[in-house]
């Protein structure tokens, strides 16, 4: 469940519970449940984080005028004015119109020419619309529908129903955090394990498909070295996304042992993984598993997959050790071969091919090209099996190899979304960076001194600095947002501070500007970053106080800051942070597998030039 600068927020960006809603200006249960939100608030405080989501319905007329005005104020006043149109627009819903849109706009304190001429060229129309196709993928079909960490909660519910989830995701944020968890990726992981985790829906009395299943054949490519169990012509494929660690992986494969058994030469089970994040030794558990494919072949890899998920939760180095002796191969060469990361490509080659089509969670199949996502019954595989089959068998009947039908069946399939490309202006020459200065791949962070987002982001660069190394090349780039009230002017000033003292100089400066909005509770300081605390910065870190003073004085780096923001907008970047990884975009403080997969892509296009 994404959540990104573009989105308005209210509460500690931090906060351990993340309530989003997807909501409509002219729904009356979204005005009902209003209060509701409010008394969350009240009684939670620091602890919940609120995100809205706009999901305006299509039989609501003035619902999408209004969500698109709200959008305008977000982009205009950020969140304080976006919570005040709110609040207004809730408040009398009975007046919806853009007579009244322009008149709250400025009731938030948004310029009211600003607001017109943003409102009138539609450009708050794309958001809405990634906010509309985001709800109907997560199944958010009617309005209010929350995601409280990713657990559904649907309807004008009580304050009761609310605390229920609300306490549980408290206990499980605590949990986490006393694992190790960073307060930052806290969010992340929780949404991710209650999505992998959330039970399954039971299947209808007669055994027809959910409304919400898919019914879109994907082409999902089967490689030579993916794990096969059953014939290569088998007139059905199953492609499982798998996790040695998921519990609803171990689940499942009771499930899959009957469907083999029930089809036999018709079925063939691909396997590939997709080891989850939240789960440290499902990695460590696929990479040996592939180690015995690599010695023993595939008849080897099915040993291992057995013995892993008879073992699991076990997966200790122990555990996998005592599996290597019963399996006979070396535990020590296995152990180096992990240490080496030898197999780390293909891993990650896998769980790229998740996210593109949209495997989330484990585990996760595609039978001939259909989606069935789940710990299902076997009642759920038989039915859409049973269909495949007779489509299969008919290709059969009117020539097509049985070798091959699984590609005739895919191969207009639906591909995954290609990835999102700008062109974005070149930075100055002496723009700042970090890394290698003659590194191949180029990112460009368009980023605010004063977001909390691109501060959140920062951990995540420096791993893949630690992870890529000379290979590639970060470029700051400017974009203070107009709602940030110091962000210009502490950009100006890091300007000044690469004037004095280099690359180096600026990223110190980088880095104290962005510790110093974070108060030991972990609370946020805007102000930290007003004037004052940046000539106190400067003489901390031993600029020349005068000239600094100077500098911001006669906004002597102005020009140089509102051309990065210039080729920014241009571009069509708009929020904090934004990224160019070569050609390609991603916007927001995106995890650390996100911008892998970009870095990858990019390197592997520079090799083909």
């Amino acid at each position: 469940m994404p959540v990104s600068a573009d989105d308005a927020q209210r509460g500690d960006v931090l906060a351990p519970v993340t309530i989003v809603e997807f909501s409509d200006f002219q729904c009356p249960f979204c005005a009902r449940v209003t209060p509701t939100l409010k008394q969350i608030e009240a009684t939670y405080g620091r602890q919940v984080r609120f995100v809205f989501k706009h999901n305006p319905l299509p039989f609501h007329a003035n619902a999408r005028p209004a969500a698109e005005a709200a959008r305008a104020v977000l982009a205009l006043g950020g969140s304080p004015a976006f919570w005040k149109f709110h609040d207004l627009a809730f408040g009398h819903q009975q007046d919806l119109g853009d007579e009244s849109f322009a008149k709250w706009a400025v009731q938030a304190g948004v310029d009211g020419a600003a607001f017109a001429a943003a409102y009138a060229a539609g450009k708050p129309s794309a958001k809405v619309d990634a906010d509309i196709a985001l709800a109907a993928r997560v199944g958010a079909n009617g309005t209010p529908a929350f995601r409280i960490n990713g657990v559904t909660l649907s309807g004008a519910q009580p304050f009761e129903k609310f605390k229920e989830v609300i306490d549980q995701q408290l206990a499980e944020a605590k949990q986490a955090l006393g694992s190790g968890t960073r307060p930052e990726d806290l969010y992340a992981t929780l949404t991710n394990k209650n999505q992998a985790e959330r039970p399954a829906p039971s299947p209808s009395a007669d055994k027809a498909r959910d409304e919400d299943d898919d019914d879109t054949v994907w082409k999902v490519p089967v490689w030579p070295d993916d794990p096969v169990r059953g014939p290569a012509d088998a007139l059905v494929t199953l492609i499982v996304f798998s996790d040695f660690q998921c519990p609803f992986c171990k689940r499942v494969e009771d499930t899959l042992a009957e469907i083999s058994k029930t089809y036999g030469r018709e079925l063939r089970i691909v396997w590939k993984d997709n080891p989850l994040p939240f789960h440290p030794r499902a990695r460590p558990s696929a990479e040996f598993a592939r180690f015995v494919l690599g010695r023993k072949g595939n008849a080897g890899f099915w040993q291992a997959h057995d013995a892993l998920f008879e073992s699991a939760p076990k997966l200790e180095d122990e555990d996998l050790k005592a599996i290597a002796s019963k399996l006979g191969v070396d535990w020590a060469s296995a152990k180096a071969a992990s240490a080496q990361q030898r197999f780390s490509d293909r891993l990650d080659r896998s769980i790229d091919l998740a996210s593109d089509f949209q495997a989330r969670g484990t585990p996760h199949f595609f039978i001939n090209g259909v989606r069935l996502s789940g710990a299902q019954p076997f009642e759920k595989f038989k039915a859409l099996i049973d269909a495949q089959l007779e489509v299969a068998k008919a290709l059969v009947a009117h020539g097509a190899p049985r070798a091959h039908v699984y590609d005739e069946i895919t191969k207009d399939g639906r591909g995954p979304p290609a990835s999102e490309t700008k062109e974005v202006a070149a930075p100055d020459a002496n723009a700042p960076f970090r890394g290698n200065a003659n590194a191949k791949l180029v990112i460009q962070e368009f980023s605010d001194f004063q977001c909390p987002f691109c501060s959140r982001v920062e951990p995540t660069l420096r791993d893949l600095e630690k992870e890529f190394g000379a290979q590639i090349k970060i470029v700051y780039r400017h974009l203070p947002l107009p709602f940030h009230e110091h962000a210009e002017l502490a950009a100006e000033a890091s300007q000044e501070a690469l004037a004095q003292k280099g690359n180096a100089g600026f990223w110190k400066f980088h880095d104290a500007l962005f510790a110093a909005q974070t108060d030991a509770d972990g609370s946020r300081n805007p102000a930290a970053i007003d004037r004052a605390h940046l000539e106190q910065m400067a003489t901390e870190l031993g600029l020349d106080l005068a000239r600094f003073k100077a500098a911001l004085d006669s906004h002597q780096h102005a020009a140089r800051v509102r051309a990065d923001a210039d080729a920014a907008s241009r571009a069509g970047i708009n929020g904090t942070p934004g990224f160019m990884v070569d050609k390609y975009y991603l916007s927001g403080a995106q995890p650390t597998a996100a911008f892998r997969k970009l870095i990858r892509k990019a390197l592997s296009d520079a090799k083909k030039k």
